[in-house]
């Protein structure tokens, strides 16, 4: 398991200033191994991430092989998925993650063009 967060600090931050830059993204990865479709996904999300989240995300990446039980417990029933736990609603993304507007779009990000 792998987590990452786009910013980190050791102080409680005043609620004004937090909600002031935006939704913080709670994002959870169920990958199979090292597939390539898993691989691809994993790729394919910290692009979007470095272009559309910057700072604002916190990220966990979860092998399913090594750890079957996180798999189990969230009804992950194929992988890569992708979780959207925070903003609300709770959403999730099949695949490889490789179509960026559809993920865009169900990320509730603006595009940019």
């Amino acid at each position: 398991m792998t987590k990452r967060s786009g910013r980190e600090t050791s102080y409680q931050e005043p609620q004004e200033a937090a909600e002031s830059r935006g939704p913080k993204y709670v994002l959870r990865l169920y990958v199979a191994g090292k597939s390539v479709k898993s691989i691809r996904a994993i790729r394919n999300l910290k692009n979007l991430i470095k272009e559309h989240l910057h700072d604002s995300y916190d990220l966990e990446i979860i092998d399913i092989y090594q750890q079957p039980i996180f798999a189990k417990d969230r009804k992950i029933v194929a992988a890569p998925t992708l979780v959207k736990e925070l903003p609300l609603p709770l959403r999730q993304f099949i695949g490889d993650l490789s179509n960026t507007e559809r993920l865009l779009a169900g990320l509730e990000l603006e595009t940019e063009k």
